[in-house]
Order: structure tokens, then sequence, then C-alpha cells
């Protein structure tokens, strides 16, 4: 099931996505929500009637740095030998369609193409043959990321946590398991150019290890969002563009880069 969150007459709610072709999806509303018993309501509404949402709102996004070799070494880093986490605000989450607001404390804002894992139950230091049940679904996310403000400070909460730098849709997808997550196409283009091309198979650490890893030192929540890290081919963004994120067998998430102001 693709699970969207949406708002139409000022009502915000969950829907299922039916139909292939875009110009012809549909979205059956959910009774209650994803993360407890919930059942189609039969009421349809055509999805280029409403306005899609960020498909959760998270209280935490965890997100893991230098997930894959060639990244890492085209930003000159190491591949680090263990999984290290950092934090993206709630307020950094944006949706499908929303505008990124190029910050005013950067001249280097750059994009990172992200398989994003969605929770959908509270847990705790989950043994990895667990892991499958703490999983609502799969979206789509961009890291972005103020790249001079990284390198020069020594903690990452603006040049990540900044209004506008995570970017979660369209919607997510619950039919995938592990096994195909983790062996899924990544691709992000810029105004229509192909700029990262790669896939979740390039992971230093699988999605199951990610999530005993963090699960381990916290407990985590229903909606909250793991970033497993980007492939090579990171690199700037200017206002105006209009950077899309694509992920086999989930869809495509599109921004455009405003000034901010």
């Amino acid at each position: 099931m693709r699970i969207a969150r949406f708002s139409i007459d000022g009502n915000v709610a969950f829907g299922a996505v039916e139909g292939d072709k875009q110009d012809e999806l549909v979205l059956d509303i959910i009774k209650g929500i994803p993360f407890a018993d919930h059942e189609l309501s039969g009421t349809k509404v055509p999805l280029s009637k409403v306005r899609l949402l960020p498909p959760v709102l998270p209280n935490k996004v965890v997100a893991f740095g230098r997930n894959y070799g060639d990244h890492a070494k085209e930003l000159g880093n190491e591949v680090p030998e263990a999984p290290f986490a950092f934090f993206k605000p709630s307020t950094s989450v944006i949706g499908p369609g929303d505008a990124i607001q190029y910050p005013s404390f950067t001249t280097d804002l750059q994009y990172e193409a992200e398989l994003a894992v969605v929770i959908g139950r509270m847990c705790r230091e989950v043994p990895r043959e667990r892991v499958k049940d703490v999983i609502l679904g799969y979206t789509c996310a961009n890291d972005l990321t103020a790249r001079d403000v990284q390198k020069r400070e020594k903690q990452w909460a603006r040049a990540k946590g900044f209004d506008t730098a995570c970017p979660l849709g369209p919607w997510v997808e619950t039919d995938l398991d592990l096994a195909r997550a983790n062996d899924l196409t990544i691709q992000l283009t810029v105004n229509g150019e192909q700029r990262q091309l790669g896939s979740t198979s390039e992971m230093i650490t699988p999605i199951e290890d990610l999530i005993v890893n963090i699960s381990e030192a916290m407990t985590l929540l229903p909606g909250d969002v793991i970033l497993t890290g980007t492939p090579a081919g990171v690199g700037s963004l200017h206002v105006g563009d209009e950077v899309a994120v694509t992920i086999e067998g989930i869809g495509t998430l599109t921004n455009k880069v405003v000034k901010r102001g």
C-alpha cells in the first residue's frame, strides 16, 4: 500500500494511493491512522484535487552519515568503522512540492538523495530479526546540506537542520520487504539532468543494522524517520532549481529551490 498524507478543503487525512498512471491516481481515505488499527473508507478523491503533505510528522529524524563508500570518498572522508548518526529536527521536514528555502548563511546548498525508513511502532533495543516488525514502510528523502557550513563547524546542527532541510515523500510504500529495500535504485535529477544514480545495495551498513544501532541508544516512536545515507554524486543547488529524488518501487519527490525571505 502507498500511504499519503494530504490536505483538502482545510482538512488533513491519510489515504491509500490507487492507480498506476500519474494523472489517474486517486486516494481512498483511511479511517484512523496508519500507526494503529485503520481501514479504507471507500471514499475516494483524485490526487490532483489535494495537496500532498509530508507523509509523516516525525518526532525525530535520525540520519546516518557516510553510509556509501564512494560518497565518503568524494568528499575526502574516510569510510567510518561503525555507523554514526546525527539528527534533523522536525522543523526541517517539508513535503512534495514544498519550496526549499535557500539558507541565508550558506553559499553552497547541496542535495543528497536518500532512502528513508518510516518507523511504525514504538520500539527500543530491536533485535535484528525483529526489525521488519517495527517498519511501517519507506519513502524518498533529500538530506539537504549547507556544505560550507558543515565543513566549517564541528557540529552539523545548522548545516543539516535548517528549516526545509528534509523533504520527504511523496508517500510511504508499505509493500517492500527488507531484502527488496536493501536493493533499490536511487536517482536524483536537477532540472531534469541526472546528478546521482546508485543503489541501496551499495550501503555499507544495511537497514536492519542501522535500526539495531540507533534503537540500542533511544526509543523510536511511530512516524520517526531513519535516513540511510546517500550515494555518490552530490552537488550544489541554486535558486530556481527543481530537484527530484526517484527511488525504485516508491515514487518521485520533487521540490523547487527558492530564495529565503
